[in-house]
């Protein structure tokens, strides 16, 4: 199935950065029409008709989200989630440098669509670039009377507020980066009640994700029905997928959802020569793997929760035979340990007690016992938090844990071949 160019269109061969070669290819166009032949109700009815669903790790449906906000409240603000930390993931990344316009124009349309008038990106400290870039496009689109008051003479006022964060993957977390947006400590919050309900300054909010938002220009370009008319059933359209690890040109490919997961490995040029498929994490850090059996399995939300795993955000990591599982569970289980805010007991203590286990038998000094140990640990963290960070601790160790025992036996010394300890 080849690749679809949507929102990934142009990148590469023009400069999208520039304003004029962005309105030159029709950019702002939508959001003309919005504010001057729309109601924030038609917008929101497109999102909904669509089948748009959340494209930075939930996916959750993005017009029944917009839909929770209470009517008879008139402050509300929306938030573009620009934390891009999952590991694996960089499409968000991409778009920020290489279609800043792009991302502004997804953010004020849904900053129409929900009747708001002032709406915030928060953008991933280290993506520093990406940054400059993007208030750079967003002073740009000030000058031309695109953000402001009164804009095209509609009578609709819109501020957009550019918000750099300090580098925590705990930010990424809706209500731990608008506690962070206030400036408090990045940590999540207790729900109910929901951002929805109680967001940024107590008001009304909705957090979307670049990606998502960034949906919103086409799909008012040529109509939800035409972006609800690809991919499956109940996971619609196209999605930007950052496929990376062991193929032969990793990359952001644009594709209808649906597309298997063979066919997403043979978009990125395939394995490397001579080598075998051992798993693929096909929804970033936070994901279980899947294996050889799954090849043909459609890459969508319902087929990927089916499998045990999760389409998330996604990253796409494809791990070939000279994967070391032991080293790839133990590097992942320590970005969690260490991006944990420490709120929470069980993923505060248990991630670091995991990530020890898994570095004595990275060094061959593992204890009789450890695999089970870690297996039952793992469980015990999983559901006992206010977010889902001490979760992502799990999925991947167990699923490569139950996979290859024999690669982490090997790491038991006590575990191996009498002949093998001799020797």
């Amino acid at each position: 199935m080849p690749v679809t160019k949507v929102l990934t269109d142009g990148i590469g061969e023009v400069d999208l950065r520039d304003l004029a070669v962005y309105r030159a290819r029709g950019g702002y166009r939508q959001w003309e029409r919005a504010v001057r032949e729309l109601q924030p109700a038609d917008v929101l009815a497109a999102a909904e008709t669509s089948g748009l669903r959340g494209r930075g790790g939930a996916g959750f449906p993005t017009g029944r989200k917009w839909s929770f906000l209470p009517t008879d409240k008139h402050v509300r603000y929306l938030v573009c989630n620009c934390d891009e930390a999952e590991p694996g993931t960089f499409k968000d990344h991409m778009l920020l440098e290489e279609a800043p316009h792009l991302v502004l124009e997804g953010i004020l349309l849904g900053a129409y669509g929900i009747a708001c008038h002032h709406a915030f990106i928060y953008i991933r400290g280290e993506f520093k670039r990406g940054y400059e870039i993007f208030v750079r496009a967003l002073e740009e689109a000030r000058q031309a009377g695109l953000v402001g008051s009164n804009v095209f003479g509609s009578g609709f006022d819109i501020e957009v507020t550019a918000h750099r964060g300090a580098g925590a993957y705990i930010c990424g977390e809706e209500t731990g980066l608008l506690n962070s947006l206030e400036g408090k400590r990045g940590e999540p919050r207790l729900k109910p009640p929901f951002p929805a309900i109680e967001g940024l300054y107590g008001a009304p909010t909705v957090v979307n994700n670049v990606e998502t938002l960034a949906y919103l220009v086409p799909i008012l370009e040529k109509g939800a029905n035409w972006f609800a008319s690809v991919g499956t059933e109940r996971s619609k359209g196209y999605k930007i997928v950052s496929v990376s690890g062991h193929v032969q040109k990793p990359g952001n490919y644009e594709i209808a959802l649906g597309t298997t997961v063979r066919e997403i490995i043979e978009i990125a040029g395939g394995l490397r020569p001579g080598r075998r498929l051992m798993a693929v994490q096909p929804g970033g850090g936070s994901s279980a793997c899947i294996f050889e059996e799954h090849l043909d399995l459609p890459y969508d939300y319902e087929s990927m929760a089916k499998a045990g795993s999760m389409l998330g955000s996604g990253a796409f990591v494809v791990f070939d035979d000279t994967t070391d599982f032991v080293a790839a569970a133990y590097n992942m289980v320590r970005f969690f340990a260490h991006e944990s805010c420490g709120q929470c007991t069980p993923c505060r203590e248990g991630g670091h007690w995991i990530e020890t286990v898994l570095a004595r038998l990275v060094r061959g000094e593992g204890i009789e016992g450890d695999d089970a140990m870690m297996l039952r640990v793992a469980g015990t963290i999983t559901g006992l938090n206010l977010c889902a960070l001490g979760d992502s601790i799990e999925p991947f160790l167990k699923s490569v844990l139950v996979r290859f025992p024999d690669a982490f036996k090997a790491r038991i010394p006590s575990a191996a071949p009498a002949s093998a300890v001799a020797s």
